[in-house]
């Protein structure tokens, strides 16, 4: 485990934004993390949604230690312990999921790895804060909207909140977000287009998280 669990909320707290990103082919995956790494991006959610998925993980983890050394690596669209085993021994620091099971919690608290799963009410949150959950994320976040972190936020002040899904990287989006009172976006498709990965000018993908990252910073 290259980060603590402190290391691991306070990167993506501090830098406000955690990129969300599959592709099969293991050398593009290594081209866009490196892309975001050069944007500013310090915490990276690789997805679990294609056959071989590990096997691309696992490269990009070795790849990471030696050229991107303070990126934090974690997976994404974990559904079920087994596979949150198979993610942290291959070197996941955070595990994330669209949905909320206290079984990948008891897993990932074992190894004290944050457990971000996907909620989409104030009970859900509260039940997964109770499992140890710091950090919830909101999902999908273009269903839920602003208003739903603004009045989870009023009772439960202490909740850290990331919103996923709806989050696009442009001033208006973000300013509502973090007016609303979450603790960091995962963006996905905005800052991936697709003709940019085929064309792969891993340039621009910098670009964009470099620039959706001084919004953050501006509208935090």
């Amino acid at each position: 485990m290259r980060f603590n669990k402190l290391q691991v909320l306070s990167a993506m707290k501090e830098t406000g934004m955690v990129p969300v990103f599959y592709h099969a082919d293991a050398e593009t995956a290594k081209q866009v993390l490196k892309a975001c790494y050069a944007g500013g991006v310090r915490a990276f959610e690789f997805t679990n949604r294609g056959d071989f998925a590990h096997e691309v993980f696992g490269e990009l983890v070795k790849f990471a230690a030696s050229e991107c050394p303070d990126m934090i690596l974690g997976v994404g669209s974990i559904v079920e312990p087994a596979a949150a085993s198979l993610y942290i021994q291959l070197g996941a620091n955070f595990v994330v999921g669209p949905l909320f099971n206290p079984e990948v919690a008891k897993v990932c608290n074992r190894r004290l790895v944050p457990y971000t799963p996907g909620c989409g009410s104030v009970s859900e949150v509260g039940f997964a804060q109770e499992c140890g959950c710091d950090l919830c994320k909101v999902f999908p976040g273009d269903v839920l909207g602003p208003n739903f972190v603004k009045g989870l936020k009023a009772p439960m002040p202490w909740s850290m909140i990331m919103v996923t899904g709806g989050v696009k990287p442009e001033e208006e989006n973000l300013k509502g977000w973090f007016k609303a009172g979450a603790t960091c976006v995962g963006m996905g498709s905005n800052l991936f287009p697709k003709e940019v990965i085929a064309a792969r000018e891993w340039n621009k993908i910098t670009e964009l998280c470099a620039h959706a990252l001084d919004i953050i910073k501006k509208v935090k």
